[in-house]
């Protein structure tokens, strides 16, 4: 079983579902223990089953389940699995969804939609979670869909890491995207000490995955543009805005992102002419299939392993950040 013992008392228990278990593998190694084995099948009807193979009674459990494609039903499974370790008597239990699911259903675009990213924040509540521990949220505004405590980490100081070790910052200038990302790109422009540029684009709220850029606010001529996003999807907005800022004489496009939905076409479409470089950590499960020469895959495990165990130490999760970004 998996256990750290703190104070002689407490007892930290890491639980993982099979959608992206190397990632849960890797936590467990900077928190130097092991995962609590558990059997999980799915039934011939699509029904799935999970027991956990040893007591959880009193322990502080973290389960961890990546939100990959079939999305659904990782979220059912880790439903399940936050169940099971309610009725088996865990004292805390902590939802860990590095890519957190149906977070761009935050809100209401015209009538009689749902708001599906708060649907699933009371079905983790219901399922018997008391927290959530999520990185870069597609809304700021999803934290206080759930009823209790979400650690809210960013990516943004390990892909600044890699950013700042292969560019020169003196010639790059970083670029949002879209109206949306604006205050992210401004703390990326003000850590590295960068200009910022905006492109202004407009999507057809009929048409999913389908975007036009327009026009680009900054100066972005000869210079290295560094597009800075939440999640690749499709690929369909970053190629666009890349292809924009190719054509206002941009010297060459870098693209960070923390989720790599990668959704097809995606792999094909991110190997642009338009696009140099493209950085994800991994958030998510990318297989050998969706990996392209120009992709660099930076891991998240550190960051989700540090911010467990200030959770578990009743430490500060927002000092990892300096209290900003």
């Amino acid at each position: 079983m998996s256990e750290i013992t703190s104070n002689g008392e407490k007892h930290l228990v890491l639980a993982t579902g099979r959608a992206h278990p190397e990632l849960a593998e890797a936590i467990a190694a900077e928190l130097d223990t092991t995962l609590i084995g558990s059997t999980s099948h799915t039934f011939a009807n699509g029904e799935l089953y999970v027991r956990f193979d040893d007591s959880v009674r009193g322990s502080d459990v973290f389960v961890i389940q990546s939100h990959s494609t079939p999305i659904n039903e990782w979220l059912m499974e880790q439903l399940i699995m936050v169940d099971a370790l309610k009725r088996a008597s865990a004292k805390r239990i902590t939802v860990v969804a590095p890519f957190y699911p149906y977070a761009r259903q935050d809100k209401k675009h015209r009538g009689r939609e749902p708001i599906s990213a708060r649907l699933v924040a009371d079905l983790f509540k219901a399922a018997g979670a008391n927290r959530i521990m999520s990185v870069d949220l597609h809304a700021p505004q999803i934290q206080g869909f759930f009823d209790g405590p979400v650690d809210h980490l960013f990516a943004m100081p390990v892909l600044m890491e890699h950013m700042r070790k292969t560019y020169d910052m003196a010639e790059v200038t970083v670029v949002s995207p879209d109206m949306g990302r604006v205050r992210v790109a401004d703390v990326w422009s003000d850590k590295l000490g960068t200009p910022l540029a905006i492109i202004h684009k407009r999507r057809d709220p009929l048409v999913p995955n389908q975007v036009t850029a327009h026009e680009i606010v900054g100066d972005v001529s000869g210079r290295w543009c560094l597009l800075v996003d939440d999640l690749i999807d499709t690929g369909r907005t970053i190629v666009a805005a890349s292809e924009a800022l190719k054509n206002a004489g941009a010297k060459g496009v870098i693209v960070a992102a923390t989720h790599a939905v990668f959704s097809d076409p995606a792999t094909e479409i991110l190997q642009s002419d338009f696009i140099d470089s493209v950085v994800v950590t991994d958030t998510l499960p990318i297989p050998e299939a969706k990996r392209f020469p120009s992709l660099t895959i930076l891991p998240i495990a550190p960051l989700l392993a540090r911010a467990i165990h200030e959770v578990f130490d009743d430490g500060s999760v927002t000092s990892m950040f300096d209290g900003d970004a």
